[in-house]
Order: structure tokens, then C-alpha cells, then sequence
């Protein structure tokens, strides 16, 4: 599947990649937008994820006009679409480890007043150090055509650097290993607490530890805080996979199902982030019902939303709301 030093990419993976950006694009723009409709909704942790969203945007647009053009040549759109893909790719894993740490501080450590002193801190090394590195980057020409290698279609480092390996490594792989690493140790950590606290408070108070909705809540935390780390693996993994064959000179790089899974793979992060946080979370679905008046099922579901206030973000609970709750739905309707 390779022409000389080029992988060729084939019209079928093109148009595979361009409608995973196109999903990745809207899904990311639903995030957004549902962020700025419903004020009411709005939590420290929501406004983290538009921050990742914002990132996951920029990647989309950016990835789906090199997997458009298919770029053979170090043109000024290669060098500025690779530019901009490595700024939006690097911050997004950034963003992505950000709203971890503070999922940690805040529900195992117990201090939203910390979590909250972060937020500034998580702005500067998340749109700083990305912006750095691809200044510097660029100032060293060393974003440009890099024949799809370890791409689809887009640009990245040029094929030609000598260190080529080393600028793979400061502008997204690097970053990428220790995301891989970091996510499941806090997601983890986070979620033993919360089945400590859940275990904790279902034996001293039976009654009110088992009532549906609050097990709802804790089932739905739960399940969000496993697949998180886990679709963030299973989509990257296909751009390590390749990443490493080209360290050890494998052709098996360039087979067309795996050039597939990695375009993919990495404009992808936009959907299920829509997936998991707009589509999976009630409130912000039901609101999304009726205000697109799908059905009647979902005006019955906003009623409900209404009359039980643990169905709204956090920051809204009465004082009174029990541990599991507030932690459970600071996931559930992140």
C-alpha cells in the first residue's frame, strides 16, 4: 500500500475518515452548544469538557482537510493544517488528563475549592504547552508532508527531519503514553472511592441507599468512569500501533485496515465525549427532547427531570443530598 515513500491512501478510507470527522465535528459543536443553551447546567466539569471539545473541534476540521487533500508536497496549507492538528491533538490530551485530575481532587479528595483552584493552571499547560511546542515546531520547519507514515492523508512531521522521531514524540506521542498511563490510575482511584463511600453508606443507611434512582446514579457514575479510560485507549491505540511499527521499520504500517482504525481512531474523541456526555446523560438529553419536541415520551421525561431535582448538575442538589449522589451525578451529568 505504499508508492515509493508514500502510503497511498485509498478513496474508501477517505471517505471513512471525512465521515468520522464530520460526526466528530458535530458531536464536538453539541457540547458546545449545549453548554451555552442550557445555563443552568452549567458545572466546572462541563466547562472542561468545552474546553476538550473546543480542542476535539480544531482536530476534526483540521484532520478532515488533510484527509481531503491528501497532501504531497510541503505546502503552506500542509505546514498550517499540521500546525494546527498538533496544537488541537496535543491540548486535547491535555484536557483530557485535566478534567481526570480534577474528577480525583474533587470526589477523593474532597476539596472543590482545590479542584476549582486548578481550573487556571489547567489553561496555561493545556493551551500553553501545545502552543509552545508547535510554535517551536514550525519555527524549525519541522511540520510538513510526511507521505501519511503515521498519518491519513494530513500533515504532520515532515518525513525528512533527521529527527523526525523526536519531534513524533514532543508534538503528540509523548503525550499520548502518558495519558494511556495516567487516566486508569485516577479513573480507578475515583472509582474505588466512590464504591467505598456507595458500600459505606448502603449498610449504616439501607433505606435510603437503595432507593432506584439514587442507584441509577451510582450505576450510570460507574459505567462512565470505566469506559472513559477505555475509549480513550481503544481509540488511539491504532495511531500507537502504527507509530511503533515505524520505529522498528514494519511494513505491516501501511495495511489499509489498520491506516483505517487510526484515521478513525483519532477524529473520533469528539463523538464519544457527545456519546457519553450529552446523549447518555438525562438531563441534558431530555432537555435536547424537548426542546426539538421529539416526542411525547421525552416531555414525560422532562416532568420528571423537573420534579426530582438530583436529575440536574451538580452545583443545583439541595445541601441535604447524600455523598453518592453528588458524586455520582458529577460524572453522570458531567
Amino acid at each position: 500500500m505504499a508508492d515509493g515513500n508514500q502510503t497511498v491512501i485509498h478513496l474508501s478510507e477517505q471517505v471513512v475518515v471525512l465521515f468520522s470527522c464530520a460526526l466528530s465535528f458535530l458531536g464536538s459543536s453539541l457540547i458546545i452548544l449545549t453548554f451555552f443553551i442550557f445555563k443552568d447546567l452549567r458545572t466546572t466539569p462541563r466547562r472542561l469538557l468545552v474546553y476538550l471539545s473546543v480542542s476535539d473541534w480544531l482536530s476534526a476540521v483540521s484532520y478532515a482537510y488533510g484527509v481531503w487533500r491528501v497532501f504531497h508536497t510541503d505546502s503552506l496549507d500542509c505546514i498550517v493544517q499540521g500546525a494546527v492538528s498538533t496544537f488541537a491533538n496535543t491540548s486535547s490530551f491535555f484536557w483530557t488528563v485535566a478534567i481526570a485530575v480534577y474528577l480525583y481532587v474533587f470526589i477523593v479528595r474532597s476539596s472543590q475549592r482545590v479542584a476549582d483552584s486548578l481550573v487556571l493552571g489547567f489553561h496555561l499547560v493545556s493551551w500553553g504547552v501545545p502552543l509552545a511546542i508547535t510554535a517551536a515546531a514550525v519555527s524549525l520547519s519541522k511540520i510538513g508532508y510526511d507521505a501519511s507514515e503515521v498519518s491519513v492523508g494530513w500533515c504532520w512531521v515532515r518525513i525528512h527531519a533527521p529527527d523526525r522521531v523526536l519531534w513524533m514524540l514532543l508534538t503528540g506521542k509523548i503525550w499520548e503514553f502518558l495519558a494511556y498511563l495516567t487516566l486508569p490510575v485516577l479513573y480507578i482511584l475515583i472509582k474505588r472511592h466512590i464504591h467505598i463511600a456507595h458500600s459505606a453508606l448502603s449498610e449504616y443507611r439501607p433505606i435510603l441507599a437503595n432507593r432506584p434512582q439514587s442507584h441509577s446514579f451510582f450505576t450510570m457514575a460507574d459505567m462512565k468512569l470505566t469506559l472513559i479510560p477505555i475509549i480513550f485507549i481503544f481509540l488511539r491505540l491504532w495511531s500507537t500501533v502504527r507509530f511503533i511499527l515505524l520505529l522498528v521499520g514494519s511494513p505491516a504500517r501501511l495495511n489499509p485496515v489498520l491506516v483505517t482504525l487510526h484515521g478513525i481512531g483519532n477524529t473520533s474523541q469528539g463523538t464519544a465525549n457527545c456519546i457519553m456526555f450529552v446523549f447518555f446523560t438525562q438531563p441534558i438529553r431530555t432537555r435536547l427532547c424537548s426542546a426539538l419536541c421529539c416526542c411525547c415520551k421525552c416531555g414525560a421525561e422532562v416532568q420528571h427531570s423537573h420534579d426530582d431535582p438530583r436529575g440536574l448538575l451538580t452545583g443545583e442538589e439541595p445541601s441535604t443530598q447524600r455523598e453518592e449522589d453528588s458524586t455520582s451525578r458529577i460524572l453522570t451529568d458531567k
